[in-house]
């Protein structure tokens, strides 16, 4: 069998980097994605201590030219890519009324949530091709499912991020609708890794450790996991779009 080639976009830290290590000490070889080349060496050395493979590919999920030059070194060092985890986002929002949501700050949310994984995908996509049967994980939030926004009985019902929820929306639909145009030979889902105790939200908050938030990426991504396509998902099953 060939080399699993898995690239994970923002994986110098946080959930990325627990998602990189779990597939590194399962055999996987490891693309980590980091857009300074600083503290993406250092997450490599950290991976290599614990005995994973894995290469730094500098990428900003939000500039072209990176993405373009990421793609061209995978091509010309390995030649093909098996797993795409577009794991790069941001939470800009603070909790502001809609009414009042900047719109820099709903635009800046986009470009990385949405527009930089669209980008990255559409742009590694030859490179799943060969690589097949591939993957690609989008890594959502429950935040961005219509179905629990507008369910009453939600807790998610009150929430307001107008930026990250509208973002994390339009990242399922980009699942949804490349999952359609790529099957079967390469599966596209969304995972919603839950509010974990990371950078992201704050190093105090979360309601679960950073393997908990990682799981569902990592049963999804795993060498031996079932062929599932065009998914929302979470560790405790599915959730509504």
């Amino acid at each position: 069998m060939k080399q699993t080639n898995t690239l994970i976009t923002g994986a110098d830290k946080g959930i990325g980097f627990e998602t990189a290590k779990e597939l590194g000490q399962r055999g996987q070889h490891i693309l980590l994605g980091a857009r300074n080349a600083q503290r993406g060496q250092a997450a490599i050395e950290k991976l290599r201590a614990a005995g994973v493979a894995a290469d730094l590919i500098l990428l900003d999920v939000t500039d072209q030219t990176t993405i373009d030059q990421a793609a061209q070194t995978i091509q010309d060092r390995w030649g093909y890519l098996t797993v795409l985890i577009n794991n790069a986002g941001v939470a800009l929002d603070h909790h502001e009324a809609p009414e009042k949501m900047p719109m820099a700050v709903i635009r800046a949310d986009f470009d990385v949530n949405f527009f930089g994984a669209v980008a990255v995908a559409q742009t590694m996509i030859p490179l799943l091709r060969q690589g097949q049967p591939a993957k690609i994980i989008n890594v959502s939030s429950n935040m961005g499912s219509l179905g629990l926004a507008s369910d009453p009985k939600s807790r998610f019902y009150r929430a307001n991020s107008l930026g990250y929820q509208s973002s994390k929306a339009a990242l399922n639909m980009a699942t949804i609708s490349l999952s359609k145009a790529l099957a079967p030979e390469i599966t596209v889902n969304a995972v919603n890794p839950g509010y974990t105790a990371t950078e992201f939200g704050g190093s105090w908050a979360g309601e679960q450790t950073v393997a908990e938030g990682a799981a569902k990426i990592v049963d999804l991504a795993r060498d031996e996991a079932p062929r599932v396509t065009g998914q929302f998902v979470e560790t405790a099953g599915q959730l509504p779009w």
